[in-house]
């Protein structure tokens, strides 16, 4: 991708993103319309995007396939600055950002599949002893029958 002078080029093509980042130009098109990347028009009306780009679409999959949302990927992005590819230092303090709630979906993960063990089998989770939908019993002070279903 090397511009008329021979030079790297700054802009790329969706298709060229989409191609170096192994995400389709429909994906592009949705992390732009959340704020989660930007482009600008040319003057035929092609889009273009920084090389930023790319390394702010790899922070979004990384991010994404270890379960943070969206919203919580374009707040940390927009603590970038534009235009510049994000570093090391930039990624430390993002994936910082995210350890604490990680951590914490990790412990409440292990606990849910350590007590699952225990329910194996029982099918209608509706026992007063149910440690994963009803510990300590807390649906008997609604009173008695279903307290989880939602009346249509």
């Amino acid at each position: 991708m090397t511009g008329k002078g021979g030079g790297l080029r700054r802009e790329l093509t969706v298709g060229e993103v989409a191609e170096r980042s192994g995400v389709a130009v429909s994906t592009l098109h949705f992390y732009e319309s959340k704020g989660l990347i930007s482009s600008w028009r040319t003057d035929g009306n092609q889009r273009r995007y920084g090389r930023d780009v790319l390394r702010r679409v790899a922070i979004i999959k990384v991010a994404q396939s270890v379960g943070i949302g969206l919203a919580e990927i374009r707040d940390a992005l927009a603590t970038l600055p534009n235009g510049r590819t994000p570093n090391a230092k930039d990624w430390a303090r993002l994936s910082a950002r995210w350890r604490e709630d990680l951590d914490l979906r990790i412990k409440q993960l292990t606990k849910l599949r350590d007590r699952l063990e225990g329910c194996i089998g029982c099918g209608c989770l509706s026992v007063d002893d149910c440690p994963l939908r009803n510990p300590g019993d807390k649906a008997a002070e609604k009173g008695s029958g279903a307290q989880y279903l939602k009346p249509a």
